[in-house]
């Protein structure tokens, strides 16, 4: 079953690559969609694929890379966009 959803990270999230890791991340285990900086000093994911693939990359999301201090993850189910692929917006 595929699942999408809807991910805001939020702490010491921008400025430590924490974009090309999640980009890193989601290759590793196969998940599609994109990540962002926010204004608000977030970094916003929209991530779909299997069940089992898109829960390890929620576990991962709660840490980050290493220099990343992540302090709060939202997380909201959506319905799935199709994407082919996973990109840095």
């Amino acid at each position: 079953m595929i699942v999408h959803y809807k991910i805001s990270v939020k702490g010491k999230v921008q400025g430590v690559g924490f974009r090309y890791h999640t980009i890193m991340k989601a290759g590793e285990l196969g998940v599609f969609g994109f990540v962002r900086n926010e204004s608000d000093g977030s970094v916003y994911i929209e991530a779909e694929g299997d069940e089992d693939s898109v829960r390890k990359f929620l576990e991962w999301c709660h840490e980050g890379p290493r220099w990343a201090r992540v302090t709060n993850v939202e997380v909201n189910s959506s319905e799935p966009q199709g994407y082919s692929l996973f990109e840095r917006k």
